[in-house]
């Protein structure tokens, strides 16, 4: 009985270590991280963002409605996803870098839009026919215009930057629409460039980044994996 309690207590350090490594990854270094392995961290991390996002500009750029709504970025995310656990990073990091890409997917079909918006959008100034209000108790809120354009044609959406708790029917506001009519128009407070209109995913796309280096990194192993012990023949 002494000996079976000796034994099971000699396997627990041995079993919390391979817990340790299945959720954090083994990490099997001393002093810095092998600069070959951030260098791989940095590159898939920045190969997934880019795919992400360009995959979702190309969408709204085309007019391809699937890679426009984050479908292909998502795909991208799921991808590198399969990449981690194929260098059999630990599951905990795995999940981080999941959680991250499909942010970043989800957050970029507005980001693309402004992109697009921004290189070949067209201001026009519109009149407001009527105003929806969404205030809270305080009076704050976001506001929906319904509007018309020059020629008196409704537009399909309605817009909410530059519509105000003082805008009234009958009042002019300033729209940027797209000439080729792939993504919706919106008001045009605010403006900037191209690179504004994706800057908002700035901390998404560093965060993904510096999550896959971690993982990656925390990925190294000295020797292969233990699959268990086989006699010798």
């Amino acid at each position: 009985m002494l000996r079976v309690r000796h034994s099971e207590t000699a396997a627990e350090p041995h079993l919390m270590e391979r817990l340790r490594s299945m959720v954090w990854g083994p990490a099997e270094f001393i002093g810095s991280p092998p600069l070959r392995l951030t260098a791989k961290g940095i590159l898939a991390g920045c190969l997934a963002a880019v795919a992400i996002i360009g995959s979702t500009v190309a969408g709204a750029w085309y007019g391809i409605a699937g890679l426009a709504a984050a479908e292909g970025g998502l795909v991208c995310a799921a991808l590198l996803v399969l990449y981690l656990c194929g260098v059999r990073a630990g599951r905990a990091l795995v999940g981080a870098v999941a959680v991250l890409a499909v942010g970043l997917a989800l957050q970029s079909p507005p980001a693309a839009a402004g992109f697009v918006l921004a290189e070949r959008g067209r201001v026009e100034s519109v009149v407001v026919v009527s105003v929806e209000g969404a205030a809270d108790a305080r009076g704050s809120g976001r506001y929906l215009c319904s509007v018309i354009d020059r020629d008196g044609v409704p537009m399909k959406v309605r817009i909410w930057r530059g519509c105000e708790q003082t805008t009234r029917p009958g009042d002019a506001i300033t729209v940027v629409y797209d000439v080729e009519g792939r993504v919706p128009p919106r008001g045009a407070e605010g403006g900037g460039s191209a690179l504004d209109a994706l800057s908002g995913l700035g901390s998404w796309l560093a965060g993904l980044v510096f999550a896959c280096v971690v993982a990656v990194v925390r990925s190294y192993r000295l020797s292969a994996p233990d699959r268990g012990h086989h006699p010798s023949p």
